[in-house]
C-alpha cells in the first residue's frame, strides 16, 4: 500500500524518467566512475526532458510540480547504481535557495539555466577546519569599492569541478557575533579570484566532481548578495531539513537496490537453494527497509504540508544512513566471494553509502539536534 498519494501524473513521470535513465545514464556510468565526472551534456539532456528542479515555476521554464516529482527524480536515479549525476543537489538542495532567497533580478538571471541545465550548481560551505560546524568558518567577505571580495578555501564541494554557480558561505571579519556573520553570495564560475583544485580521490562516488575552490580576492558584485546580509547561518539551517529528507530517502533507496540485487544473485545460483540463515537476514533487512519507509515517506508528506520536521528529519537522515550502511554490508556477506569483485553491483553501493553518514551534517551532529529537541540535552 502507497503511503505517499502518487497520481497517475506522477506515475507517468516516473515511467519517463526510468526510460530516460536506461537510456541516456546507466549506458555511461561505467565510463563516468573511471573519469571521475559525468558528461556535461547529460545535464542539459536531463534539462530539455524536463527533469531538472520540477517545482519550477513554469515563468523559468519548470513544471510547478510539487515535491513528490523531486522524490521520484531521487528515487529512479539512485536505480541507476551510481553517485555522480548529483541531480538532487542541483535540483532540491542548491537551486531552492535562490528560489527561496533570491531577489527578481536573481530568479530571472539563473534559475532559467538551472531548470534547463545550462546552468549546474554547488553549494560551498565545508571548510578544510569547519565542518559541522558552519559559524567557525574562515572564510571572509568584504566590501571593497563596490564589490564583495571573497578570500577562503572551501572543500569536498559536490559538482566543484561542473558547477557554473556556487552559492559560497563568508563570513563579514568585523561582526563579533560568529552566527550573525554569515552571508551567501551567488559566485559565478568566471568571476575574478575564483579557481578550483584537483578532484578528489575518494573511497567511493567516483563518479561525482569532488573538489576543493578557492577564492583569492574573489571579485563578487555587490548584487550577487543572496538575501540579506548577515541571514546566511539562518538561511542554511533553514534549508537543512529538505536536504537532510532527502538523503535520507536516497540512503533507504540505494539499500533497497543493494537488497533487490543480491535477492537476485542468491536465487540465480546454480543448484543452491536459499538456506534458511540466508532467508532469515533477507527478512530481517526486508523488515527494515519496510519499518524505514514508513517513517520517512510521513516525514515527506509532514514537510509537503510545511509542518516543522526539523528535529525529526534528524532521527531519519542518522537512521537511514546507518541502517542502509548495515543492510549493504550484511549483502555482501551474503554474496560472499563474488562481493570480493568489483563486478558486483553491490560493491560501489557499498562504497557510495559510506559519505551518507557524514555530509549534510555528521550522525553525531543529528543526534545532538534530536537530542536538544527532545530535552534530553541543552
Amino acid at each position: 500500500m502507497e503511503i505517499l498519494p502518487y497520481t497517475r501524473e506522477h506515475l507517468l513521470f516516473r515511467e519517463r524518467i526510468r526510460g530516460f535513465c536506461q537510456k541516456e545514464v546507466v549506458p555511461h556510468v561505467e565510463k563516468w566512475e573511471k573519469d571521475g565526472i559525468v558528461d556535461r551534456q547529460i545535464w542539459k539532456k536531463m534539462g530539455s526532458q524536463g527533469f531538472l528542479c520540477t517545482w519550477a515555476d513554469p515563468c523559468y521554464g519548470g513544471m510547478g510540480g510539487d515535491f513528490l516529482y523531486s522524490i521520484i527524480a531521487l528515487e529512479e536515479m539512485a536505480r541507476t547504481n551510481h553517485y555522480g549525476l548529483d541531480a538532487f543537489l542541483h535540483s532540491d538542495i542548491v537551486t531552492p535557495y535562490i528560489a527561496a532567497y533570491g531577489n527578481d533580478e536573481q530568479k530571472d538571471k539563473y534559475l532559467p539555466g538551472c531548470v534547463s541545465g545550462d546552468i549546474v550548481t554547488a553549494v560551498a560551505m565545508t571548510e578544510p577546519d569547519a565542518g559541522s560546524d558552519l559559524a567557525s568558518m574562515g572564510m571572509t567577505a568584504e566590501e571593497k569599492g563596490g564589490l564583495t571580495y571573497l578570500n577562503g578555501v572551501k572543500t569536498f564541494i559536490s559538482n566543484g569541478l561542473s558547477c557554473d554557480l556556487a552559492v559560497t558561505a563568508a563570513r563579514d571579519p568585523l561582526c563579533e557575533n560568529r552566527h550573525a556573520a554569515v552571508s551567501l553570495y551567488l559566485v559565478e564560475s568566471g568571476f575574478e579570484g575564483f579557481s578550483r583544485g584537483r578532484p578528489a580521490k575518494k573511497l567511493g562516488v567516483h563518479s561525482q566532481d569532488t573538489a576543493e575552490l578557492y577564492y583569492q580576492n574573489c571579485k563578487v558584485p555587490l548584487q550577487n548578495l543572496l538575501g540579506k546580509k548577515g541571514a546566511g547561518f539562518s538561511m542554511l539551517m533553514e534549508k537543512l531539513a529538505q536536504e537532510r529528507l532527502l538523503v535520507a530517502v536516497l540512503a533507504a533507496c540505494k539499500a533497497r537496490l543493494a537488497l533487490e540485487q543480491t535477492i537476485g544473485l542468491l536465487k540465480n545460483r546454480a543448484d543452491k537453494p536459499l538456506s534458511q540463515a540466508e532467508s532469515f537476514a533477507l527478512v530481517e533487512m526486508t523488515t527494515e527497509l519496510e519499518l524505514g519507509r514508513v517513517f520517512v515517506e510521513r516525514l515527506v508528506l509532514e514537510h509537503m504540508a510545511g509542518r516543522d520536521i526539523a528535529a525529526r528529519v534528524c532521527m531519519a537522515k542518522y537512521w537511514a544512513s546507518e541502517m542502509a550502511n548495515r543492510v549493504v554490508c550484511r549483502c555482501l556477506d551474503l554474496i560472499g566471494l563474488e562481493a570480493m569483485s568489483e563486478a558486483c553491483p553491490v560493491v560501489r553501493t557499498f562504497r557510495d553509502l559510506r559519505v551518507f553518514k557524514i555530509f549534510a551534517g555528521t550522525n553525531e551532529i543529528m543526534k545532538v539536534v534530536a537530542a536538544k529537541s527532545l530535552g534530553f540535552s541543552k
